[in-house]
């Protein structure tokens, strides 16, 4: 099996090619987004713009949560408000709120003090998706392998808002399978969530494909079953995992 790489790696994703060669798995590098014609790979950890442009022409399926997933998650799991709409709503916002883009990195996601802070209609198509949540200020912050309805593997990567790598922590995964059992349905078999701690309560902050994901301080060989998982030949997805396909969005380059 082959898995292929951007052109410029992340720490992140070299600890993830050591993980791959010592499973024995051939990697790719491409200098660009070009694919060569005699390229043969079956899995893919990248952004999403050059996932958008490799993965289709090497028939790998892109596993993501749905971009309303956020928005429909019952209040027990979010603590918040949190609404999917097109960008040109959220241009009336007249008010702090954390904005991003739902799946990708198109709306840089920050706090916004009010609608028109966001990219204008010059930048972006006013159809534009983005989740519009109330602020929060998490104390603690988790990322979370997810694989087969189970907590694969994870690690903190935050305090304060601040970088702050260290171990899972046992009430973040227990809060992550407790997501799991109520929502699980709603997730495919391989995805990453973060999970926040702020005033002693546990939310989810957002979902993350896996084969876009930093591990941060995750068991890099238990997260590579995720991406592996999440990246993968077409004529492997199961039926349970079709309707979590990534539609692939047209990208230059």
């Amino acid at each position: 099996m082959t898995l292929v790489l951007p052109p410029r790696l992340t720490d992140s994703a070299q600890v993830l090619r050591e993980a791959a060669h010592r499973r024995g798995l051939h990697t790719v590098q491409l200098p660009t987004f070009a694919v060569p014609g005699d390229l043969r790979a079956e899995h893919l950890h990248a952004g999403p713009s050059f996932a958008d442009v490799v993965a289709p022409a090497l028939g790998i399926a892109l596993l993501q949560a749905p971009m309303d997933w956020l928005a429909l998650l019952p209040r027990e799991f979010t603590r918040r408000e949190i609404h999917l709409v097109p960008i040109r709503k959220a241009y009336g916002l007249r008010r702090p709120a954390f904005i991003k883009s739902p799946n990708d990195k198109q709306i840089p996601a920050l706090v916004y003090t009010d609608g028109s802070r966001l990219p204008g209609p010059d930048e972006v198509d006013p159809h534009t998706p983005v989740l519009i949540s109330d602020v929060v200020e998490f104390a603690t912050e988790y990322r979370l392998y997810l694989l087969d309805g189970a907590v694969h593997t994870g690690s903190r990567y935050a305090r304060h808002g601040r970088l702050s790598l260290g171990p899972l922590d046992e009430d973040a995964a227990a809060f992550g399978a407790e997501l799991l059992a109520e929502c699980g349905d709603t997730l495919p078999s391989a995805i990453v969530v973060d999970v926040g701690e702020a005033h002693g309560c546990w939310s989810v902050i957002e979902a993350n494909a896996a084969w876009a994901s930093g591990m941060y301080t995750s068991d890099p060989q238990r997260a590579l079953d995720v991406v592996l998982r999440a990246a993968g030949p077409h004529g492997t997805v199961t039926s349970r995992d079709h309707p979590f396909l990534r539609a692939p969005r047209a990208t230059e380059k």
